[in-house]
């Protein structure tokens, strides 16, 4: 390795140890740039951010970035932007189009090339690493002749073919430019155990490593084992939070520590999301669950606040109460406790995230919710987005029906479900409305003159300024007068004697109103959309019956 410019004690000289308070925790998130941004990593992101700000420390973001072969263009972007949606800061990290912010960077593991490479010297001339000149090829031959011989797979002990080669053979090797790679010369012993503290699980024993892993590929950038070592050393992480994945891993790493002189650092390994799938559970899966992407819940339009509450509850089940003591307490206030993590995986559920999203939208005021819904209109609904926004006075109205009051409407899960919600408020959508069958059928249970007749006469007395009280009283008096029971009583004891009940004449208004069987109240509807609209719509609708 020729052309390394400065030396490990020049490098650490710049990362100086924080100045911050011994309590205080340094944690930070470090995904790899793939394109696809998993809801486990807003999971443990959200994990990571806490356990730092309660502590009054320190969260970071650190792009992990070596593999070239996965990354993705503008990943880097959108995992920046994901962090912005949901609303979790960073106090120095990577950001967006190759910014930066902080002392302790660069935060883009690409752009650190000359400092891994200075590590790897440094533990080639301690005899802690090796080049390797097998090739893949060689390799795969190997792993076989392992499985066909049925003894443990890896590059280790016998099987460690360049550990001890001469160094004849290694420059002789070099000199004929065979490609290679750094290997890390293992100290462990398979047979021997090592206590691992792990502050969501505990104390475990775990067997030492013994393989000579990678440490650098053959394009000179560090695979993750020397990476996450070298960088959470440099940039002072005190907690490294990831998914369990990595846990049989750890004795590994730690000896890294070691031959680098290093302490190891204090870990928290999260058990992954699950769902059930008959009567078995299994990680939510990229592939199997588009509900495993970030994507998912901007496209479905879910409320940032309500999927962090939800990851929340997920992280502790303590959380659900102390909502319900706190309920205008911003989720930053609760005490999340690691220790209280699931062992096993929280089991993932739909249902509970749009329970959580429809209190969380229904305790929005109309003029909190509506540049909610205009954005997520504006990015996925350009139709209901044209409508929606032109005149805001009237869509803040049309979102403030049943939105006061104890019990507010929470038939909106996601901002996705606005334009079935409130599209017909708007003419141009009303118009391109069709009606379900069942839906017509329901009101076509009263004859066309008699549509008609109620439409006429409900709307000759129609006040927009009439409380609900006397809205209905009106109602029942049209309803009344062609042949409808006002009672049900009346109507259930004597149904022949009437064309229906007074409700079948508010089903008419209503599917007249929104081409729907289901609605809020029919006097706020049409307060909103006033005696000039009802009327036009009404009207329009009796004479195709």
């Amino acid at each position: 390795m020729p052309n390394v410019e400065h030396n490990v004690a020049e490098i650490e000289s710049w990362y100086p140890p924080r100045n911050l308070p011994e309590t205080a925790q340094v944690t930070r998130i470090a995904p790899s740039p793939t394109g696809f941004m998993h809801l486990g990593v807003l999971y443990a992101l959200l994990i990571s951010e806490r356990m730092a700000h309660l502590s009054d420390g320190v969260f970071y973001l650190r792009i992990e970035d070596t593999d070239r072969k996965r990354e993705v263009k503008g990943a880097r972007d959108l995992i920046v932007d994901s962090l912005s949606r949901f609303g979790v800061h960073t106090d120095e990290g990577a950001g967006k189009q190759d910014s930066e912010s902080g002392e302790y960077g660069p935060y883009i593991q690409s752009q650190r090339e000359e400092i891994y490479r200075a590590y790897v010297k440094k533990m080639l001339e301690s005899g802690d690493a090796y080049p390797c000149f097998m090739t893949p090829e060689e390799l795969e031959a190997m792993t076989k002749h392992q499985d066909e011989l049925k003894v443990r797979t890896g590059y280790h002990g016998s099987w460690a073919e360049w550990r001890d080669r001469s160094e004849a053979d290694v420059i002789e090797a070099l000199n004929q430019g065979k490609p290679f790679v750094i290997r890390y010369r293992s100290t462990g012993d398979i047979s021997k155990r090592r206590i691992i503290h792990d502050l969501a699980r505990g104390d475990m024993e775990m067997p030492e490593n013994d393989n000579d892993i990678v440490i650098m590929k053959g394009d000179g950038l560090p695979t993750y084992h020397l990476a996450h070592a070298i960088d959470d050393t440099l940039m002072d992480t005190t907690i490294v939070v990831r998914g369990d994945e990595w846990l049989p891993s750890t004795t590994l790493h730690m000896q890294l520590c070691e031959a680098l002189g290093y302490a190891p650092f204090t870990y928290t390994h999260i058990a992954p999301l699950q769902k059930t799938e008959g009567s078995s559970r299994r990680k939510l899966s990229k592939r199997k669950d588009p509900e495993a992407s970030i994507g998912f819940y901007a496209e479905q339009g879910y409320p940032s606040e309500a999927l962090i509450e939800y990851l929340l509850n997920q992280a502790n089940s303590s959380h659900e109460d102390w909502r319900r003591d706190n309920p205008n307490t911003p989720y930053a206030h609760f005490p999340l406790s690691v220790g209280n993590l699931s062992k096993s995986g929280a089991l993932f559920s739909l249902e509970k995230l749009d329970s959580i999203s429809a209190d969380t939208i229904a305790s929005l005021k109309a003029e909190e919710l509506y540049p909610l819904v205009a954005n997520w209109a504006n990015q996925y609904d350009a139709d209901f987005a044209t409508a929606f926004t032109r005149n805001p006075d009237y869509s803040i109205t049309v979102l403030g029906i049943e939105r006061d009051g104890d019990q507010p409407r929470k038939d909106m899960k996601h901002f996705s479900q606005a334009p079935d919600l409130y599209g017909y408020f708007f003419d141009e959508l009303y118009e391109k409305q069709m009606v379900e069958p069942e839906v017509r059928e329901q009101v076509a249970k009263i004859a066309p003159e008699v549509q008609r007749a109620i439409v006429s006469e409900f709307m000759a007395i129609y006040d927009p300024n009439d409380t609900n009280d006397e809205w209905f009283a009106k109602l029942k008096q049209v309803a009344e007068h062609n042949g409808f029971a006002t009672s049900r009583k009346d109507f259930r004891n004597h149904p022949e004697q009437y064309k229906g009940f007074v409700a079948d004449v508010a089903q008419l208004l209503r599917v007249g109103l929104t081409k729907q069987n289901k609605s809020p109240s029919l006097h706020e509807i049409m307060r909103v959309m006033g005696a000039k609209r009802s009327a036009q719509r009404l009207d329009m609708f009796v004479k195709q019956n």
